[in-house]
């Protein structure tokens, strides 16, 4: 970096546009570290009670939490990075990359995953705890993050095969432009994003709608869980629909770079809160504080035990 850029970006400091660029940093970091704080105390929780760890749910869940926990530390360094201009070197910014691509699909597809588990409790009930197992809870694991990483490894290819070797050591901001500079290697990035966001939306849209076919037919007894089943997937689909909007997201701010690239670091500014923060601050609401034993817990641990309601807890496996 040459000694004219080193004064510019210290002169920004002390701009009115710097300090509104200090100013949101600072509103991020706020946000992000009142969401970590939430995850990891219902990790904690998570991990505290064994019965949660037989149950199908509540592993999905945790998977879910410790996706997110990791990819909003990540996602917010990036962020710091790329506000304040810090290079890395590139192959540095390449692993960082794939690491963030793969859990910033893996809650989707978690949050499908669940989605599909209260498909199978509430329209087949016989089979669900037969199918519904510790065991195959982990092995889905395994295959969401065997999924999720296609992508990372596909761009991972397209870099190295397309790079020199000189490129891995080069100083650079960390951000997918400097890593993906071909035009056919942006399509085939967007487009392998819209096909995920097919397959999720469509698997998500068959649960929903087989459970609201379930909802008609259900007896007055099963009225109350196949309500509370459908609520939890139709709040699941709005947590997937603002992280799948993301994978919109790199054919959007190319198109924007075209056309003013000033824009595109406000317009990540937006994206950042909009879309990731949104749907990570969402799932403790949405699955955890809505779970009448995980909540009895919880307050157990955030009162330092002195809330006695949770000993009569009884959890089924699944």
């Amino acid at each position: 970096m040459s000694k004219n850029s080193t004064a510019e970006n210290g002169s920004i400091g002390s701009s009115p546009m710097g300090r509104t660029v200090n100013e949101r940093v600072l509103i991020v970091q706020v946000l992000v570290g009142i969401f970590l704080y939430i995850n990891c105390l219902m990790i904690f929780t998570f991990f505290k009670k064994e019965a949660f760890h037989n149950n199908v749910r509540y592993i999905l869940f945790s998977h879910t939490l410790f996706c997110d926990t990791l990819f909003l530390i990540i996602s917010d360094t990036l962020l710091v990075i790329n506000f304040s201009g810090t290079t890395m070197p590139a192959g540095l910014c390449m692993v960082i990359y794939a690491i963030s691509g793969l859990l910033n699909f893996a809650t989707p597809l978690t949050l499908t995953a669940m989605c599909l588990e209260r498909y199978v409790a509430i329209c087949m009930p016989l089979r669900h705890a037969e199918i519904s197992t510790r065991r195959r809870a982990i092995y889905c694991i395994f295959v969401i993050h065997a999924v999720s990483s296609i992508q990372q490894f596909i761009i991972f290819s397209m870099v190295v095969l397309s790079s020199p070797p000189s490129f891995y050591s080069m100083l650079l901001v960390c951000s997918v432009e400097n890593l993906v500079f071909v035009k056919w290697q942006q399509n085939l990035r967007s487009a392998m994003s819209q096909l995920y966001f097919v397959a999720i939306s469509f698997t998500i849209a068959f649960t929903y709608v087989k459970i609201m076919a379930a909802a008609r037919a259900a007896s007055s007894d099963n009225k109350k869980s196949t309500s509370r089943g459908h609520r939890t997937v139709l709040l699941h689909a709005f947590q997937v629909t603002l992280g799948l909007v993301m994978l919109w997201l790199p054919l959007i701010e190319t198109l924007v770079l075209e056309a003013d690239f000033n824009a595109v670091k406000q317009l990540r500014y937006f994206n950042y809160i909009v879309f990731i923060l949104a749907p990570r601050c969402l799932c403790p609401l949405v699955y955890g504080l809505r779970d009448e034993n995980f909540v009895l817990v919880l307050k157990y641990y955030v009162l330092f035990g002195f809330y006695k309601r949770i000993s009569p807890i009884k959890i089924p496996p699944s």
